[in-house]
């Protein structure tokens, strides 16, 4: 349930409805004024476009993102994010956020997390030259872009997922918890956390919305096979959001005995700050890799964005290098025109959903509009605030793909290089056509290629001629 902000004090029903059962609706006590998108106290960083025939650059006048906290103390990104949650849920959560601040400095607890990223997920992820790929955008005068994959599909599971799972798994035990729930949309974040708590000998219950076991069998398979109890969800359109709902009322109603590995960067602090954390070593590799490969940093980095995980554990590591561009791909379904979307950060107003503020797509009356994309990890109303505040503060840049583009996307990267992308990642691999004509010569760009297509297959396969 979103606070509305379409008209000024409106004041919506059921606040906690992600929360508590569907049939209660406390009553605010005070009344929400309307939210303006653009009224960031932060003003972002002069942009300028600079056209030169059919080639655009963007020149960065000055930096003023460096003195930025994200979050800050009270675990907002300027006016997003935050704990809107029941009482029953704080404890837990300073509880957790006191125990990750703990360990960030715990060179044991690093060294085991290192380990075990290096020895069972398989980290480092090459970053890969898609020489065909690169080829394929080249101009008629030979000039074009090179394009680069980060390679978070070949770590075990198929997906960047692990990144996340595996650490706060032994965040978990470390905090004497030995029962772990999770929300999972395609299924990745669902078999990432069976996996991990498989290593582990943790207790695994995962809630994925019953539409979305129909669009993924294979990995409900692949984690009932590692031991996990999958828990259809048959609530509201049986997708994502009405997983993680779900998932939060079994957080509250057994808030001492377990932990909630929530898979994205959205939801109340600390998730946004940890979930982004624990995947930051995409953009630390990138960095790393890019100076061996390059001798510099990519010019432009590239995710797709439905949570906002993926990308912002590439985002990170670059967010003070004004001269590196970071460009968001939502799923824009059927079009941004047609009502059948999930581009929050495009079409969306500010509101909470999920414990936290965020963009979200909701009507007249504060209500979520049920978001529509192809791709099940996509399909998801609202964001993670820090990519709200990326986009408000002028930082990153957000566009999105429809699901003709995505599939066409899946497409060409499986039959230039060999590489079946997930539907996720196909999104940001197919803005690469409007992107790349619009680049200069010898541009570094790097897609984050956040997961692994087979668990897509049976989808795409009614949708493509093969």
């Amino acid at each position: 349930m979103a606070i509305s902000t379409s008209h000024s004090y409106r004041t919506p029903t059921s606040f906690f409805r992600c929360c508590v059962s569907s049939t209660t609706h406390p009553r605010i006590p005070f009344k929400i004024e309307k939210f303006q998108s653009g009224s960031s106290a932060i003003k972002p960083a002069s942009i300028s476009f600079v056209k030169n025939t059919e080639l655009a650059q963007v020149e960065v006048k000055e930096n003023k993102w460096k003195e930025l906290q994200r979050p800050d103390s009270f675990g907002r990104f300027g006016k997003f994010g935050g704990k809107f949650v029941p009482e029953t849920l704080i404890y837990a959560l300073t509880e957790l956020e006191s125990a990750f601040r703990s360990l960030a400095g715990d060179e044991e607890f690093q060294k085991e997390v290192d380990g075990i990223l290096r020895d069972f997920v398989g980290r480092e992820s090459p970053l890969y030259f898609a020489e065909r790929l690169t080829e394929h955008y080249k101009r008629p005068d030979g000039e074009g872009p090179h394009i680069y994959l980060k390679r978070e599909d070949l770590n075990h599971t198929g997906s960047h997922n692990i990144n996340n799972a595996v650490a706060q798994a032994l965040l978990a035990k470390r905090l004497g918890k030995k029962r772990i729930i999770a929300e999972t949309g395609a299924g990745q974040h669902g078999v990432a956390t069976a996996t991990v708590c498989a290593r582990f000998g943790l207790q695994c219950v995962i809630y994925m919305g019953a539409q979305d076991m129909e669009r993924q069998t294979f990995n409900v398979i692949k984690m009932k096979l590692l031991g996990a109890e999958v828990r259809p969800v048959h609530s509201g359109t049986s997708a994502l959001k009405d997983a993680i709902s779900d998932a939060i009322r079994d957080s509250v109603a057994n808030v001492e005995s377990t932990h909630y590995i929530l898979g994205s960067v959205a939801g109340p602090h600390p998730y946004p700050m940890m979930v982004r954390d624990f995947n930051a070593v995409i953009g630390k590799e990138t960095r790393r890799q890019a100076i061996e490969k390059w001798g510099g940093k990519p010019d432009v980095l590239v995710a797709c964005v439905g949570g906002g995980s993926n990308a912002m554990g590439l985002f990170h590591e670059f967010f003070d290098d004004a001269d590196v561009r970071l460009i968001g791909v939502e799923a824009a379904g059927f079009g941004l025109d047609s009502g059948k979307h999930a581009a929050t950060l495009t079409k969306g107003e500010v509101g909470v959903l999920h414990g936290a503020m965020s963009y979200l797509l909701q009507d007249d009356d504060g209500q979520i509009v049920e978001p529509y994309s192809l791709s099940a990890g996509l399909d998801y109303p609202g964001v993670g605030p820090e990519h709200s505040f990326l986009k408000d503060i002028g930082r990153a840049e957000y566009y999105s793909s429809t699901d003709e583009e995505a599939l066409e996307a899946f497409k060409r990267l499986s039959r230039l290089e060999g590489i079946i992308p997930a539907l996720e990642t196909s999104h940001a691999l197919a803005y690469l056509e409007k992107l790349c004509p619009m680049l200069s010569n010898g541009t570094k760009v790097v897609v984050n290629c956040s997961g692994r297509g087979d668990k897509d297959l049976q989808m795409a396969i009614k949708h493509l001629e093969v």
